[in-house]
């Protein structure tokens, strides 16, 4: 199959684009620089000069291939609306040039407000007031001849060369000379490796039936508690824990995100397209150093 990637080039898409091609799919990746295009080259695909705010671009791309995976998104948190809108654009300009065709069309959402406080399974609807719709932008096209399937990450998608939360959070830990949870720490995050993430999406090109919600959850709940005690461990320093009400002010726009209890379950989607996670879990993914060699 011929497969146009988005984001093909980013943390989690270079690993889907590796393993679609090892799995014998050619890729088609969408690169707007000179570098993403040589990466693109280096790793065994096809490059795609364009940008996810380019709409021709993406247009045209749906057309050269056999089937879409769309990871890319702008992580803008001081514009997520901005972001969401062209998020949203994209997947409806992508979704109308596969109208008709029954091609796969498997689309990145995430999973942190589903169900805060309890576990999260892919039966629990997407929040309809949150800014990223990317979930019911996609899933309307199910109805239009596309084989949509929306594949939800978990707010840690990790490994080497991860630039998502948990650095941050070392960041923080390095800044502050502690490394902080807040409240008890009790409160957890659901997680997978991104090798386990990049093979659930080529599972869910190839099998995934239309309207199919699907997780990309190997930890169910990993407290936070564990994550700043690793943290410490590996750096040196106290752990200790900041009150709930101070959260903000100890990690600034990520305080309100580390406080939420959100695990999320993933039997649904091992059960529907015979995924396995089998790579290491986030504490002793942490636990392996790589995190803190920078």
């Amino acid at each position: 199959m011929r497969v146009f990637v988005t984001g093909a080039t980013g943390f989690i898409g270079s690993a889907v684009v590796r393993e679609l091609i090892e799995a014998g799919h050619q890729v088609l990746g969408l690169a707007r620089s000179e570098q993403a295009a040589a990466a693109l080259v280096a790793a065994g695909a096809e490059v795609h000069r364009g940008a996810l705010d380019d709409l021709d671009s993406l247009r045209a791309g749906v057309a050269a291939a056999d089937g879409v995976i769309h990871t890319a998104f702008v992580h803008d948190f001081s514009d997520y609306a901005g972001a969401s809108r062209t998020d949203r654009l994209a997947i409806e300009a992508m979704g109308e040039a596969l109208a008709g065709s029954d091609r796969p069309f498997v689309v990145t959402s995430g999973m942190a407000t589903l169900a805060v406080g309890r576990v999260a399974t892919e039966e629990d609807a997407a929040d309809p007031g949150i800014p990223r719709v990317s979930e019911a932008s996609a899933l309307t096209f199910t109805e239009r001849g596309v084989r949509v399937s929306v594949l939800r990450l978990p707010p840690s998608v990790h490994g080497e060369g991860d630039h998502g939360f948990v650095p941050r959070l070392i960041d923080i830990a390095r800044e502050k000379g502690v490394s902080a949870y807040p409240g008890d720490g009790a409160n957890r995050w659901s997680a997978v490796h991104r090798l386990d993430a990049a093979r659930l999406y080529r599972l869910a090109l190839e099998a995934a039936p239309a309207g199919t919600r699907l997780h990309g959850v190997a930890d169910e709940g990993v407290a936070v508690r564990d994550v700043a005690e690793v943290i410490g461990r590996h750096l040196g320093l106290p752990v200790t824990a900041v009150p709930r009400e101070q959260a903000t002010d100890h990690f600034g726009w990520l305080g309100a995100f580390f406080s939420l209890d959100i695990p999320a379950s993933s039997t649904l989607t091992q059960k529907r397209v015979d995924w396995l996670p089998v790579q290491a879990g986030l504490i002793p993914d942490l636990d392996e150093g790589h995190y803190f060699t920078n």
